[in-house]
């Protein structure tokens, strides 16, 4: 059974979205604010995390910024805001996915599978083609999933990784943003561009000399984005 840790301060959301989870087989656990959220992650280790990015004490921001220091784990942001600009922070912070309030417990309950897909998924057998991939300056070590910059490791979240190797796979090939969806995130028809958008940006600060002016990942207008070979 996975464990999901829910940190939300409306305890009518938390109890709804906890028994349709639930229903499904996950062992939920809530907090209310975010430093017990940070707390109860520590105790409990779970497999997933769903945060709220607008929490009583600390904003899910720190949270999320808090949680990525030591682990990996898959976070949703669940969030009332659909603002461009607050999704790309909490994607900066480290989140990997989000939906917006009010949330459809289908659509929750496909998101958080379609996660702890991904988590359970062997890396290298996505890859098996090779275990190095050089990239310009950049290069993947698949065997251990580290990638580095020259000489300095690059800290990569695990959709931030995958979405990497998806490019090294296919360069040169335009990839939509739906053909990206399905590939990194597992999703038929949940999510939108701006999921894509936003990681590729994050993607590009990491790994990219100017990212304003990116060079390895660019965006093909209508239709995507395309490695250029180094």
């Amino acid at each position: 059974m996975f464990t999901l840790l829910f940190v939300e301060d409306d305890e009518s959301i938390r109890t709804a979205l906890r028994l349709a989870l639930e229903d499904e087989g996950y062992n939920v656990v809530e907090a209310a604010d975010g430093e017990s959220g940070i707390a109860l992650f520590n105790q409990i280790a779970p497999d997933l995390v769903l945060l709220d990015l607008r929490l009583p004490d600390i904003s899910g921001f720190e949270v999320c910024r808090a949680l990525r220091r030591t682990s990996i784990v898959p976070i949703i942001m669940v969030t009332a805001q659909t603002d461009t600009t607050d999704l790309v922070n909490g994607f900066d912070a480290g989140a990997d996915d989000y939906v917006t309030k009010p949330v459809v417990p289908k659509e929750l309950t496909a998101r958080v599978r379609a996660a702890l897909r991904r988590t359970q998924s062997n890396e290298s057998s996505i890859s098996a083609n090779k275990s190095l991939s050089k990239i310009g300056d950049i290069e993947i070590d698949r065997t251990s999933s580290i990638v580095r910059k020259g000489s300095a490791e690059i800290s990569l979240t695990k959709t931030e990784y995958r979405l990497l190797i998806e490019f090294a796979d296919h360069p040169g090939m335009v990839l939509s943003r739906d053909q990206l969806l399905e590939r990194v995130w597992g999703y038929e028809y949940l999510g939108d561009s701006r999921l894509v958008d936003a990681h590729v940006r994050r993607l590009r600060v990491k790994i990219e000399t100017l990212p304003e002016e990116p060079q390895m990942i660019v965006t093909v207008r209508g239709m995507g984005y395309r490695l250029i070979p180094q």
